[in-house]
C-alpha cells in the first residue's frame, strides 16, 4: 500500500523553497514576497515554474490558459540578481522605466540586485502592480 500524500498549502510550499535558498537569496526572496502580498488581499501565491508566482485569486472572464492573465509576477532567481516576469506587463502603465523589455508575448520583467534595490523600487512595484490589478477582467 502506498503512503498517501499530504499535500501543503501553497503558502508553505512557498516559504519551503525560500528556505532553502542560499541566505542572501532567502532574505531578498522573502522580502519581495512579503512586500508583493501586503498590495492588496486578492494576490495568492504558489510555486509555478519552480519559483514563487504571484497570481490574482479573484473572478476573471473565461481565457485561454496559456495567456496566463492570472498570473501577476514570476520570480526568476539567478545568482547576483533576481528578476520578476510579468506575463501580462504591457497592459500596465509604467511611467517609472522599472519594466523593461519589449517581449511579443506582452511579458515585461523587472531586475533588482540586492534587497537595498528592492527597497529603493519598491514604491514603482507597488504602482505596478495596482495598476495591473485595476486591470483585471
Amino acid at each position: 500500500m502506498k503512503p498517501k500524500r499530504i499535500s501543503l498549502p501553497e503558502h508553505e510550499l512557498v516559504t519551503q523553497h525560500i528556505q532553502k535558498l542560499e541566505p542572501g537569496l532567502h532574505e531578498v526572496v522573502g522580502y519581495i514576497r512579503d512586500f508583493i502580498l501586503k498590495i492588496d488581499a486578492s494576490i495568492g501565491e504558489q510555486i509555478k515554474w519552480n519559483n514563487p508566482c504571484f497570481y490574482y485569486t479573484g473572478e476573471m472572464k473565461a481565457f485561454d490558459p496559456k495567456e496566463y492573465k492570472r498570473e501577476i509576477v514570476v520570480m526568476n532567481l539567478f545568482k547576483g540578481r533576481i528578476m520578476l516576469v510579468l506575463p501580462s506587463g504591457a497592459k500596465v502603465k509604467d511611467t517609472s522605466g522599472l519594466l523593461q523589455g519589449d517581449y511579443k508575448d506582452g511579458r515585461r520583467t523587472i531586475t533588482f540586485a540586492d534587497l537595498n534595490d528592492v527597497k529603493s523600487k519598491e514604491n514603482h512595484l507597488k504602482k505596478i502592480i495596482q495598476n495591473w490589478l485595476e486591470q483585471v477582467e
